[in-house]
C-alpha cells in the first residue's frame, strides 16, 4: 500500500491530508472538484478525530488548566488530553516550573499523559487562592505535532472513498438475504478502520 504523507493548510484550518494527495490517490487532474474535495477532506478529518477520540496534530500552543487537588496524585499531575509537546508549566502559585524539574509520562515519546515532579526539585503542586484551575500548562495538545503517516493515509483514503460515493453504484459491501441482493454502503471503509484501530483512545 502506498502511503501519502503531508497536510493541507487552508486559511486557519489544517487537515490531515490535502486536495493534491487525494487527487493523486484517485488519479484525477484539474481543479474542477477541488472545492468538493476540500469539503470531503474536512469531513474525513472530523470523522477520524471522532472515531479515535483524539486529535492528531497541533501547530500552536494553547493553555489547559488543572486542579492540584483533583488532578494530582503525589508528585504526578495527570493530563486529560494528549500532549505532543510542553511549552510552559505554571504552578498554582504563578511560578513557572523549569523543564529540568519534571519528567513526562511516558518519558521518551509523545503523546504525554502526565507530568511528574522530580523528587530532588523541591517543587510541589500547589495553589495560592483556589485550587480550581490553578495550574496552567501551555502545550501542543494533540497526539503529535503533525499527523502520523497512518492518519494521513486514512484521511486520504476516506476522503477519496467519500468522493466516489457521488457516482451511482459505488459501494463497499453487498448482502444477499433470502437470495435477494441488497447493496449496503459502509460508513467507513474497512481498511481505514484497520489503520485507525491502533490509535483509538482507550476509555
Amino acid at each position: 500500500m502506498t502511503t501519502y504523507s503531508g497536510t493541507a493548510s487552508q486559511g486557519a484550518s489544517t487537515y490531515y491530508t490535502s486536495t493534491a494527495l487525494v487527487k493523486t490517490y484517485l488519479g484525477i487532474a484539474g481543479a474542477g472538484d477541488d472545492t468538493l474535495l476540500l469539503s470531503l477532506i474536512a469531513r474525513a478529518h472530523a470523522a477520524i478525530d471522532r472515531h479515535c477520540g483524539r486529535v492528531f496534530q497541533a501547530s500552536t500552543n494553547t493553555i489547559r488548566y488543572y486542579d492540584p487537588t483533583r488532578d494530582v496524585v503525589g508528585r504526578t499531575l495527570y493530563l486529560d488530553y494528549d500532549c505532543a509537546s510542553i511549552n510552559t508549566v505554571t504552578n498554582g502559585d504563578s511560578s513557572v516550573i523549569a523543564s529540568t524539574s519534571y519528567v513526562t509520562e511516558p518519558r521518551n515519546a509523545a503523546p504525554y499523559w502526565a507530568i511528574t515532579l522530580l523528587g530532588t526539585s523541591g517543587v510541589q503542586w500547589t495553589w495560592a487562592t483556589n485550587p480550581e484551575n490553578a495550574i496552567a500548562i501551555s502545550a501542543k495538545w494533540a497526539y503529535s505535532a503533525s499527523a502520523p503517516d497512518d492518519i494521513v493515509q486514512a484521511a486520504t483514503r476516506y476522503a477519496a472513498w467519500l468522493y466516489k460515493q457521488k457516482d451511482a453504484g459505488v459501494y463497499e459491501t453487498t448482502a444477499s438475504p433470502e437470495l435477494g441482493i441488497i447493496t449496503v454502503p459502509m460508513a467507513v471503509p474497512r481498511d481505514v478502520l484497520a489503520l485507525l484501530a491502533p490509535y483509538k483512545r482507550m476509555r
